[in-house]
């Protein structure tokens, strides 16, 4: 029963309509057995220092970012964590009687979804295809832990500026490629895990890939950050191929479980919530 005790978390970005991020919180909650509730807060540009204050005022305990806002909040909170102030971005904010502290758990949720797999990417050689907010933060995150980064994008001037970007922080090169066939042909020989952290394969592109299918093998790990559809064309070739495969749920669960912690100070039952959440997506695709 929601009550004056009921404490209140949320999501603010435009849009936020589709966002699966209530879904997840608020079963966690549920199964937990706390008074909290997750909503979801369109909340536009021009309207992004109201909102903060808003926040501030109205005591809302936590809440994540969504775009456009992750980067210009910041100026906005009172405090980042280092790994948000490398990356320059912002998706969780804690709020401790009204000092907001922002974090990036993108990042670690990217980790943290290939090490529950079994896969330790410390010191690989990994293939990132896109340069947008996604691929930033899993280009930092691979880099503090000493890994091989090529980024490839449709544009290159933007590769190049993240690969200079992620260079500051990385002990070993950062390389970035256009998005052609002897690009692609040229760098995956040899990787070990290949990461889309563009959409291609989702919406009015399912279907397509961003690689040939007989470019990858049973030596590769394939993750795909996209998780609607749960199994992207990436997915289902890198299967075919033998190649290990790693959804986008991994990730989007694993940022929430890692924003859920420290917000309650609790651990969330992820389980629960990755079964929820393939449930509603799979209801979704059908």
């Amino acid at each position: 029963m929601i009550s004056g005790m009921t404490k209140i978390y949320g999501i603010i970005g435009d849009p936020v309509a589709y966002s699966l991020s209530p879904l997840m919180h608020n079963t966690a909650f549920n199964y937990m057995g706390l008074n909290c509730l997750y909503i979801p807060f369109k909340v536009k540009s021009t309207e992004l220092r109201a909102a903060i204050e808003g926040i501030r005022a109205l005591n809302i305990y936590g809440f994540n970012v969504t775009m456009p806002h992750k980067q210009t909040i910041i100026p906005l909170l009172d405090h980042l964590n280092p790994e948000a102030k490398r990356i320059g971005a912002v998706n969780t904010v804690v709020n401790d009687k009204g000092i907001l502290t922002g974090y990036n758990t993108d990042a670690a949720g990217f980790i943290k979804a290939l090490r529950e797999n079994g896969i330790e990417p410390r010191g690989k050689k990994i293939i990132v295809f896109g340069a947008g907010g996604v691929a930033m933060a899993i280009c930092f995150a691979l880099a503090e832990i000493d890994c091989v980064i090529s980024i490839v994008n449709r544009t290159i001037d933007r590769a190049w500026r993240l690969a200079n970007l992620v260079s500051t922080v990385s002990s070993q090169t950062v390389n970035s490629f256009s998005m052609i066939s002897e690009n692609i042909n040229m760098i995956l020989d040899g990787a070990d895990i290949l990461v889309n952290a563009t959409s291609i394969g989702m919406g009015k592109t399912i279907g397509k890939s961003i690689v040939k299918a007989d470019l990858l093998n049973s030596s590769m790990v394939v993750f795909d950050t996209i998780y609607h559809p749960i199994e992207t064309q990436l997915l289902k070739d890198a299967k075919k191929s033998g190649a290990t495969v790693i959804g986008g749920v991994d990730m989007l669960i694993w940022q929430g479980v890692i924003a859920f912690k420290k917000w309650t100070g609790v651990d969330a039952p992820v389980e629960i919530m990755t079964n929820k959440l393939t449930q509603v997506i799979r209801n979704n695709e059908d």
